[in-house]
């Protein structure tokens, strides 16, 4: 497509931050190797700003438009002109696509053109490319991975130095991973949207934000990394989208990974993803997460790949009941008071609720002891209630914490 038939396909950015920057460079520095690729050479046709450029005016002088200013409006406005108006769009907007997703995807079906999206989930991790062309053809089981690099790298610091989530957090911000304000990151919401666009993409299911259960990584100790260390585990955040029977379960939060799991050993703020299906086992694939030259990569990467024409029309949707309750192990920590009865007492509620102890640590004494338990697979619904119980029971100094253990090897 070129709206001149001069041979120059012509790039209309939105957003003039650190993503469109780096990307305007880009296009310059590598157009002779796309127009060798595509046939066309590239073109940044004009870039919009909150102080320069029109939109209707960039959106007359283009062939395609990318979408980089984040959040909701007006991004969701201009995109559905350019579509409307016959343009391909590529975007890097994980909130808009989880949110107004079914509505951007049926704009493009209906005009004809494509709307690309790989720069949304995992930085130059091609996950968007490989489940929507290499994978088309399989049946995938299981989505799951790191796709926020700022809380992996807080984790990473935390178990790395010994230092308080607080700190890790104040060295994330000063080094530009983490924003001034971090909490979509920190409290799961921005792997929740990524972790809804996967789920769409890799089971033809409608998929909203809304429906993704996240928990975020505020709540995370050096207690619990002592745990960690001892047992040899890795502590992530997880993003997760997953068949159980006839229905699709997605959800994000931290857990424990065994040192053979493939994420357990990715570590700073780099992001990675497995891809589970009966065809191929599985894959990972990992890199660098998000950040101004590699989103602009992955967009660039899309903006090439909307030059080709598509091989085959999107795949419909199919809806898929969501499910809530699943299987998980836990490790569950409990600040108690020093005195006879208290395993008995707690053994007791997590018996009731049909809870399987694993493995039980008692440490410290006095105004320092604690339980550390983990527990075999078991409904969260039947844990989260003996949790709420044990979390009523007087020998309790302060409230129960839990986080997932995942101890699948690969």
């Amino acid at each position: 497509m070129s709206s001149s038939g001069d041979g120059v396909f012509r790039i209309g950015i939105l957003g003039r931050g650190n993503v469109g920057g780096a990307l305007a460079v880009l296009v310059e520095e590598h157009s002779e190797r796309v127009q060798r690729i595509t046939g066309m050479r590239p073109e940044v046709s004009g870039v919009l700003s909150r102080g320069s450029g029109v939109f209707e005016e960039i959106l007359e002088r283009s062939d395609l438009i990318v979408e980089l200013i984040g959040g909701i409006e007006p991004a969701r406005t201009y995109v559905l002109a350019a579509m409307r108006a016959g343009r391909h769009v590529v975007t890097a907007n994980k909130q808009l696509l989880s949110q107004y997703g079914e509505e951007l995807f049926a704009a493009a079906g209906e005009a004809g053109v494509q709307l690309r999206f790989e720069g949304a989930v995992a930085g130059v991790v091609p996950v968007v490319r490989v489940l929507q062309e290499s994978l088309a053809g399989a049946r995938i089981d299981r989505v799951h991975g790191i796709v926020n690099g700022t809380t992996n790298f807080i984790l990473s610091e935390m178990a790395r130095l010994g230092i308080t989530y607080e700190d890790a957090l104040a060295q994330a911000q000063r080094l530009g991973y983490a924003e001034a304000d971090p909490s979509d990151d920190v409290d799961g919401r921005d792997a929740a949207a990524k972790m809804a666009i996967l789920a769409r993409l890799a089971f033809g299911a409608p998929v909203v934000l809304d429906q993704v259960r996240y928990d975020g990584i505020r709540q995370i100790t050096q207690q619990d990394m002592e745990y960690a260390r001892e047992l040899g585990l890795g502590l992530k955040l997880i993003g997760t989208a997953e068949r159980i029977g006839d229905g699709l379960s997605v959800r994000v939060h931290p857990a424990f990974l065994s040192p053979g799991h493939p994420l357990a050993s990715i570590n700073g703020p780099f992001n990675a993803v497995t891809v589970e299906s009966p065809e191929i086992t599985e894959i990972t694939m990992s890199g660098p997460g998000a950040g101004g030259p590699q989103t602009a990569t992955a967009v660039l990467g899309d903006v090439v790949s909307a030059m080709i024409p598509p091989a085959s029309p999107p795949e419909e949707m199919v809806v898929m009941p969501i499910i809530t309750d699943v299987m998980s192990g836990f490790y569950l920590h409990l600040e108690v008071a020093d005195e006879p009865g208290v395993l008995a007492s707690v053994a007791r509620v997590l018996a009731e609720h049909a809870v399987s102890v694993k493995s039980v640590v008692q440490k410290g004494m006095s105004d320092q002891a604690r339980l550390v338990m983990v527990t075999h697979p078991v409904l969260e619904s039947l844990f989260f209630a003996a949790m709420d119980e044990i979390g009523e029971l007087s020998v309790m100094r302060k409230p129960p914490r839990a986080i997932r253990v995942i101890e699948e090897e690969f």
